[in-house]
């Protein structure tokens, strides 16, 4: 639950999140936030994902408050993931015909992954919001493919509807920006600011 001595708060219930901390020793206090996850103005993705990654910070410190003898010390950190296609935004599939056409729209072509994250330092109140992009470039693959990975019900809690480093992998040509940022949120860079913080 450290890195340090800092505990780790993670106002996420990603399993993918989850992992990626505890792949690095890290047995973080995991809090969901129970906040709308839709922004009803006029934002670019890289502002909407920044947005709900402090929307999701700033209601995890009141849950910590409420439900919880708030720790004098820790690091809250939230973050939100989005797939982003000609400008346009890609949710989670809402089920199997919606992941089919996903899929589709990314045949081939390249999409952007933007993820906002949110770190809150419990005992100074410093907190810093930032994004971070990667390109994901697909290859051309048959509908038959898409059937074949949506059977393995992997695509359907997923942003884009894929797993990079799941059964979509193969179909991945390149990515230009940060792994990690696709896989769940930009830990790499995260680490980096708690090391200077």
């Amino acid at each position: 639950m450290e890195i340090g001595k800092t505990a780790v708060i993670l106002a996420s219930g990603s399993p993918r999140r989850i992992d990626m901390l505890r792949a690095d020793g890290i047995e973080p206090l995991i809090v969901r936030p129970d906040c709308e996850e839709n922004i009803h103005i006029g934002l670019t993705p890289r502002q909407e994902v920044m947005a709900l990654a402090l929307r999701k910070n700033l209601r995890a410190v009141e849950m910590l408050r409420e439900q919880y003898s708030l720790p004098a010390e820790g690091i809250v950190l939230s973050a939100d993931t989005m797939v982003v296609l000609d400008g346009v935004p890609i949710g989670k599939p809402a089920d199997e015909e919606d992941a089919f056409r996903i899929l589709s729209g990314l045949n081939g072509r390249m999409h952007t992954v933007c993820s906002g994250a949110c770190l809150f330092d419990l005992a100074t109140g410093r907190r810093l919001v930032f994004s971070e992009d990667t390109d994901v470039y697909f290859m051309q693959y048959t509908d038959e493919d898409i059937f074949a990975y949506i059977a393995t019900g992997e695509p359907m809690d997923k942003a884009g509807a894929y797993a990079i480093q799941g059964g979509f992998a193969p179909y991945v040509t390149r990515t230009e920006g940060p792994m990690d940022n696709v896989i769940g949120f930009p830990y790499g860079t995260i680490k980096r600011i708690l090391a200077e913080w």
